[in-house]
Order: C-alpha cells, then sequence, then structure tokens
C-alpha cells in the first residue's frame, strides 16, 4: 500500500513537471505589443494600441472601431465569452467592435495549458493583454470587477458603460 501511494505521489510530481516543461514557456514578445491611452479609459482620451489575439496574431486599433469591450477579471472574462459564444461569427466586426480580455495575471503554465486552447476554439477574435503594464494603462480610472464597455470615434473614447451581467452587456452594445 505504501509503494503504491509513493507510486502514485512519484507520477503526479513527473506529470507536473513534465507539464510545467511542456506549457511553461513564456512565447509571448513584449516588444511587439503596446498600447496608450492619453488619460486612461475616460471620455475624450486617445487609444493606441497592438495587442495579439488568441492565435498570436498582431492586431492594431484602427479609426473604424467603435467599441471596445473589455474583461479583467475571470468572471467578467467568462460573461463575455458566454454571450459572444452565442452570437454569430461575425458580431463583433459587424458592430466595429473589439473584445480585449486581460491575461496578464495569469501564470504561464495555465494561460498555455487551458486558456489558450479554450480561446482559440472561439468562432470571435479576442485581444490579449498579457503585459501587466499594458494591463495597468487600461485599468486606468475603471471599474475592474465589471464590463468595460468603451464607444469610440476616431480612436478617442466617448463614452465608458459597465455591465455586470450578459443581459447588461448586450443593452449596452445595442
Amino acid at each position: 500500500m505504501k509503494k503504491a501511494l509513493l507510486s502514485i505521489i512519484f507520477l503526479l510530481i513527473l506529470g507536473a513537471g513534465t507539464l510545467f516543461l511542456l506549457k511553461g514557456k513564456d512565447g509571448y514578445e513584449a516588444s511587439r505589443y503596446s498600447a496608450t491611452l492619453s488619460n486612461g479609459i475616460a471620455a475624450g482620451s486617445s487609444v493606441e494600441f497592438t495587442l495579439p489575439d488568441q492565435f498570436d496574431k498582431s492586431q492594431t486599433l484602427d479609426v473604424s472601431t467603435q467599441t471596445l469591450i473589455l474583461a479583467f477579471s475571470k468572471q467578467t472574462g467568462h460573461i463575455v465569452k458566454e454571450f459572444l459564444g452565442a452570437q454569430g461569427a461575425d458580431y463583433l466586426t459587424s458592430r466595429h467592435a473589439i473584445f480585449i480580455a486581460d491575461i496578464s495575471p495569469m501564470p504561464v503554465v495555465i494561460r498555455n495549458t487551458f486558456a489558450l486552447p479554450d480561446l482559440k476554439s472561439q468562432n470571435y477574435s479576442v485581444n490579449l493583454i498579457y503585459d501587466k503594464t499594458i494591463a495597468e494603462n487600461f485599468k486606468k480610472g475603471i471599474q475592474g470587477d465589471k464590463i468595460v464597455i468603451v464607444t469610440l470615434n476616431n480612436k478617442e473614447i466617448q463614452k465608458v458603460e459597465y455591465a455586470s451581467t450578459a443581459q447588461e452587456l448586450q443593452a449596452a452594445l445595442r
């Protein structure tokens, strides 16, 4: 019995070590991405960014974007994910909207093993914030425990709204 228990513990440690070696490498290249907000997320602030999506493709904000949907917590990210998953594949693009999720607090192994594979299975694009410095630029002046909906005009913030539920998000996106 003791040998079996030790064998199981050994296999668990070996498996965890192997998982860490395979999925623990951070492939994020910070020099490729940036974000600048003249006054945080506030009306009148100008926004510029280049962020990776879930496939590590660079996405740069352009003047046609009218709405940003931002999630800074696991809970708000799941609400947005469920809401967007129930919409058509072109929901964001037809509304000139971009979804941005902050994954900077997530450990690399968890991100690579669970979060990114899940995000890659979605039928919409997710811009990702890996870098804590970039995350702080976006968090300045906002309620991080809620979904943040930003209305843009020519890369300038016109309005900031908050949602806590899928119904509130849907109402804000009309």
